[in-house]
C-alpha cells in the first residue's frame, strides 16, 4: 500500500497545543517555537486532510467536526509515541519506573502512604504519579502512558483489566454546628431542602451522586458551591452552613474524631467500589505487581459506634 499525504507529527502537536493551551500564542510558547511556525504547521495539517480543523467563534478558535476527529487521533498518536519512546528506553536500560494515575480524591488520602512504603521496600525503583480524572486515566492506560490506575468508577474500554480494591460509600456529612448534627437519620425528601458543597462536575463522586439522585427521580440539589478537593470541602463545612456527599475513605477519620457528623438518609445509600486498573497487555510487570500488593493492603477504617451517655 502506498501512503500519500501523511500528516506531519508536528502538525498534530500544533493542533493539540492550540486546543489545550487555548490559542496560537500559548501553543507557540508551549512548543517553544514562533507563532508563524504554529500557523504554518496547522495549515499544512489541514491541507494533508483536505478539511478545515479549526474555526473562530466568539473570538476563540474551536474545533470543527472534522477537527474533533483529527484532534482525538493526534492525542492518541502523540501519547502512544511518548509511550513507545519510554518503552524503548526501558528495553535498553531495564524498567525502573512505575507510572501510576490516581483520581484526585484517592490521591489526597492514600497516595503519600503508597509512595513512602514503595520507596522503603524498593529503593532502586520509583513511581511517577499523577492526580487525574478517571476518564484521563483511562485514556492513558489505553495508550500505554500509565501502568496502573486507581479509579473510583469502572473504566469502559474493553482492553483494560480491573481488580476490585475496596468498597466505599458516599456519605452525607455536616459539621457539628449544623442544625442536622443531632439527627441520626432524615427522610429522603429533606435532601431537596439542604444547601450543598460538592465536588466539581466531572469528578467521580459527582457522577455517582448524579446517577443515584436520577434513580430516585430527584432532578437537582441546592448547590451553594463546587470545590475541587475533599479536604477543602471539609474545611468549608466546618462553619455549619452546608452539607456534602463525600467518599467514606475521605471522611471516616473526621467522623470518628467528631469533626464531621454522618447523616443517614432513610432508604437511600450510594454504594461504590474502588478499582485497580491495568491494560491487558501490560500485566507481566513485576514492579507494578509489587506496587499493587502495597495498595491492596490498604483498608478503610470502619466507623465506631457512638458511645451512649
Amino acid at each position: 500500500m502506498e501512503y500519500k499525504k501523511l500528516p506531519d507529527i508536528r502538525g498534530w502537536a500544533a493542533l493539540r497545543a492550540i486546543v489545550e493551551k487555548g490559542g496560537v500564542s500559548a501553543a507557540a510558547q508551549a512548543l517553544n517555537v514562533g507563532q508563524p511556525a504554529i500557523t504554518k504547521r496547522l495549515h499544512t495539517l489541514e491541507e494533508s486532510y483536505g478539511v478545515v480543523l479549526l474555526e473562530r467563534s466568539g473570538g476563540r478558535l474551536r474545533l470543527t467536526k472534522a477537527g474533533e476527529k483529527v484532534y482525538l487521533l493526534a492525542v492518541q498518536t502523540l501519547d502512544r509515541q511518548m509511550s513507545l519512546r519510554r518503552e524503548l528506553d526501558e528495553l535498553m536500560l531495564g524498567k525502573t519506573t512505575v507510572h501510576l494515575d490516581v483520581t484526585i480524591a484517592i490521591g489526597e488520602h492514600f497516595l503519600p502512604r503508597f509512595l513512602l512504603k514503595f520507596a522503603e521496600l524498593y529503593p532502586h525503583y520509583r513511581i511517577e504519579s499523577r492526580l487525574v480524572y478517571g476518564r484521563q486515566s483511562e485514556s492513558s492506560l489505553v495508550t500505554g502512558m500509565t501502568d496502573v490506575a486507581l479509579l473510583e468508577r469502572t473504566p469502559e474500554h474493553p482492553d483494560l483489566m480491573v481488580q476490585k480494591w475496596m468498597d466505599d460509600e458516599l456519605l452525607l456529612v455536616c459539621a457539628p454546628d449544623h442544625p442536622l448534627a443531632e439527627e441520626e437519620m432524615i427522610p429522603i425528601t429533606m435532601l431537596l431542602d439542604l444547601s450543598y458543597v460538592l465536588r466539581e462536575v466531572g469528578s467521580a463522586a459527582r457522577l455517582d451522586l448524579h446517577e443515584a439522585l436520577e434513580a430516585i427521580g430527584f432532578d437537582k440539589l441546592n448547590i451553594a458551591m463546587e470545590v475541587g478537593g475533599t479536604e477543602a470541602i471539609v474545611d468549608v463545612l466546618i462553619p455549619g452552613q452546608h452539607v456534602s456527599f463525600l467518599p467514606r475513605f475521605a471522611v471516616i477519620k473526621h467522623i470518628q474524631a467528631g469533626r464531621l457528623h454522618h447523616i443517614k438518609v432513610c432508604g437511600f445509600r450510594i454504594m461504590r467500589t474502588l478499582w485497580i486498573a491495568r491494560h491487558k497487555t501490560n500485566i507481566d510487570l513485576p514492579i507494578a505487581d509489587a506496587l499493587i500488593a502495597i495498595i491492596r493492603q490498604e483498608q478503610i477504617a470502619k466507623p465506631r459506634p457512638k458511645a451512649r451517655p
